[in-house]
């Protein structure tokens, strides 16, 4: 099958390849010997927060210190 690059760097993936695969939103896209080879991913919202917390250095801990801080805190 053929699909093609726009200016926008956009390509549109053909709907028998899409059907052939779970249905994903995302993709993870890597280069593997000059082939561009997607992957359908399934993100989970929740984990995708700690993901981006744990990048940040944060803590269970520290959310967990912020969130009393937060209640005990006069309105």
């Amino acid at each position: 099958m053929l699909a093609k690059l726009t200016s926008k760097n956009q390509i549109t993936l053909p709907k028998a390849v899409v059907s052939a695969v779970d249905a994903a939103e995302y993709f993870d896209v890597v280069v593997e010997n000059g082939r561009i080879v997607l992957t359908p991913v399934r993100v989970q919202r929740a984990q995708a927060v700690r993901d981006k917390l744990q990048q940040f250095g944060i803590t269970e801990q520290d959310v967990e210190d912020a969130r009393r801080w937060v209640m005990s805190s006069p309105t």
